[in-house]
């Protein structure tokens, strides 16, 4: 099985410079999407043999998720069912047979840790939400997650310490989620790999220097690290200043 996910920076935009050629030439069983900055309505894409399932935030033109599907889920669920998180849509899950399925929008922590405090909150109850879900089925939780974890993970640590998503903070929550029986799938198959990024500042001409970030992973739980058959990172594939990560899952 074929997943993806892709921070797609607004979909409308993303739709002008080549989304529906991506997707196809992508060719998932599950495709999820972050940032769509888009309320009900305002594109309707047509998919065939795909299921889709809409997260709006409140506020016009920011954040929102979607998930495309091949099989039916046997269940959906929008947010994390907490008042204080669920009106930027940044959290869809779906029951499959064999696992859950999670696709995150993490809140930015923004410029000077502004919203610090408020990721904490968000990262504690979210971990809280998928060690429920894995005592039931295992979990794939996806997305763009807003951390680069180690310092393998981004072009220059050593400026960025202590900057949104690589705060001591945000990492730290990271290495809690993982300890709670979570595997990065794409640093369990290349624990060593250098040059492996998602996102790249549209200044300074980053993209074009890999001067990158990984900040969009696939956590899996403990149980189905064994059946990682694939985890790649698809920086060929242009129209959003993040790229589309996958997992290949041996089911």
């Amino acid at each position: 099985m074929k997943l993806i996910s892709w921070n797609v920076n607004g979909l409308r935009a993303c739709l002008k410079k080549g989304f529906l050629e991506s997707f196809a030439a992508l060719d998932a069983d599950i495709f999820c999407l972050q940032e769509t900055k888009l309320q009900p309505g305002q594109v309707e894409l047509d998919l065939p043999g795909y299921h889709q399932y809409w997260y709006s935030a409140e506020k016009k033109g920011y954040s929102g998720t979607a998930v495309f599907s091949r099989p039916e889920p046997l269940s959906v669920s929008y947010g994390l069912g907490m008042e204080e998180h669920d009106h930027e849509g940044r959290l869809i899950t779906l029951e499959f047979e064999p696992f859950y399925f999670v696709c995150c929008y993490t809140p930015n922590a923004q410029d000077g840790l502004r919203r610090i405090d408020y990721r904490m909150r968000w990262e504690d109850d979210l971990r809280a939400y998928l060690q429920s879900l894995d005592a039931k089925k295992p979990v794939v939780y996806c997305g763009d997650l807003n951390v680069a974890h180690e310092p393998i993970d981004l072009k220059n640590p050593g400026p960025n310490r202590g900057n949104a998503g690589f705060s001591d903070q945000e990492r730290g929550k990271m290495t809690e989620l993982l300890a709670a029986g979570f595997v990065d799938s794409f640093r369990r198959l290349y624990p060593d790999r250098t040059g492996a990024y998602s996102w790249w500042s549209y200044r300074f001409r980053a993209r074009e220097n890999n001067a990158g970030w990984r900040i969009d992973y696939f956590i899996v739980s403990e149980r189905l690290a064994e059946r990682i058959a694939a985890a790649a990172i698809h920086a060929d594939v242009m129209g959003s200043d993040h790229c589309p990560v996958s997992l290949e899952l041996d089911l």
